[in-house]
């Protein structure tokens, strides 16, 4: 099993990391791009949140996570699909955005904030074969955690595209992996806030995230594993996800 994995916590910059820099297939973590793509051109205005896009036939074929696929409407919102990638990982709604941004500037998004190994190889694919990528997403710990904590400090592009990111990512509704051993209550404002994506696929579990207890820290962990290795791999995620807690603390402080 290969582990990349990095806690930071961002008032004292404490870090805790086992190969950040190890470049390892994202899954759906890599949907955490497209949404910062979205989320600064709706702060740009140059994208409204309530233009409509179509879902395609090929986009509602694709299985695998979601929902919008197998609903009957065709017309979404851009802020429906945004919701939808961010709380269920929404496949169809994927690549409904990715069509609409474009994956060649979902790509400069993430040169433009400094990722050199962190980016968006493709569309999602029902089946993968010659002549397309090997994967959705690639990416390393290190490089997701120094992206979110410019996120958590609203320094990223603009607060509003900062904030409109984190509200998506708050909205997750798995939160099985790494936030599992957090102490939160996702459905209350009380307590600690966990903002995160996740990640599924053959061979990978990955989870990032914006974590705000007493303290705020940020963290990334993905493991990539051969079948059979999957419980061991989510317990890992799990015990790194105890270590975030202890480091953000039980409450929000006023300024979180």
């Amino acid at each position: 099993m290969r582990i990349g994995a990095m806690v930071r916590r961002l008032d004292d910059g404490r870090t805790l990391s086992t190969d950040p820099d190890l470049v390892l297939p994202l899954a759906s973590v890599g949907k955490v791009l497209l949404l910062a793509e979205v989320a600064r051109r709706l702060a740009d205005r140059t994208l409204e949140a309530d233009q409509p896009v179509e879902l395609l036939d090929t986009d509602r074929a694709l299985g695998g996570t979601g929902l919008l696929g197998q609903l009957s409407p065709r017309w979404w919102t851009v802020a429906d699909l945004a919701t939808a990638v961010a709380t269920v990982s929404d496949n169809a709604a994927t690549n409904a955005l990715l069509r609409l941004v474009t994956l060649d500037a979902v790509q400069d998004l993430a040169r433009v904030a400094g990722l050199r190994d962190t980016t968006v190889h493709d569309l999602i694919r029902a089946e993968r074969g010659p002549g397309v990528p090997d994967t959705f997403a690639t990416g390393t710990a290190g490089e997701l955690c120094a992206f979110l904590a410019d996120v958590a400090k609203g320094t990223w592009h603009s607060p509003q595209a900062c904030r409109l990111l984190r509200g998506w990512l708050a909205g997750n509704i798995d939160r099985t992996m790494v936030a599992d051993s957090i102490g939160h209550d996702p459905w209350s404002g009380d307590g600690v806030r966990v903002e995160n994506k996740t990640g599924t696929d053959t061979g990978v579990r990955a989870d990032t995230g914006i974590v705000s207890g007493r303290h705020t820290v940020v963290y990334a962990v993905v493991a990539a594993f051969a079948p059979g290795e999957e419980r061991t791999a989510v317990a890992e995620l799990r015990r790194w996800g105890a270590t975030v807690d202890r480091l953000a603390g039980p409450h929000r402080s006023d300024k979180s």
